[in-house]
């Protein structure tokens, strides 16, 4: 018989249809939350990724230039870890994820010497949101960033004019 000329019961509905009223909220909300809670799970775990990321990038252009403007060795590592602790709280990471690496340009020099180079990595371990301490770093996820930035040759770094 053609779906036009079926026999309705009282309500008013074909008699061939289920009595399944009010599952289809049930069935959205169930499938809704399966499918959101992952997502924006995954949404946050990049966001603290990416920040990490912006961090170290920012991080090492900062503390290579701040480096290489230092009139000592020891007054521009002070730097290096300031510019470091900086670039970290304005993203709101935890520094002790975090570490910073000298290399100094010509090789066999001390660093800090004129018309040569400075190069800094940062590396930083970042944590999964929601994660246990139990997992530790197992669940953590490294980024680093690097720069390098040339020292004048014609800077004073030995405090005396020459």
């Amino acid at each position: 018989m053609p779906w036009w000329r079926r026999s309705s019961d009282r309500a008013g509905r074909s008699a061939t249809t289920r009595d399944d009223d009010g599952s289809a909220s049930l069935e959205f909300i169930t499938v809704g939350l399966v499918l959101l809670v992952p997502l924006v799970y995954l949404i946050v775990a990049l966001a603290e990724i990416q920040a990490a990321v912006l961090a170290a990038d920012g991080a090492a252009v900062q503390a290579a230039k701040s480096y290489a403007r230092a009139p000592d060795d020891t007054t521009g590592r002070t730097r290096v870890d300031d510019a470091l602790a900086l670039a970290l709280a304005d993203f709101g990471l935890d520094r002790s994820a975090a570490s910073a690496q000298l290399g100094c340009l010509p090789a066999g020099l001390p660093c800090g010497q004129r018309a040569g180079s400075v190069s800094v990595r940062i590396d930083i371990l970042v944590a999964l949101p929601l994660m246990p301490d139990v997992v530790g770093s197992w669940a953590a996820v490294p980024v680093s960033g690097s720069a390098t930035a040339p020292i004048s040759r014609f800077d004073d770094r030995d405090g005396e004019a020459g």
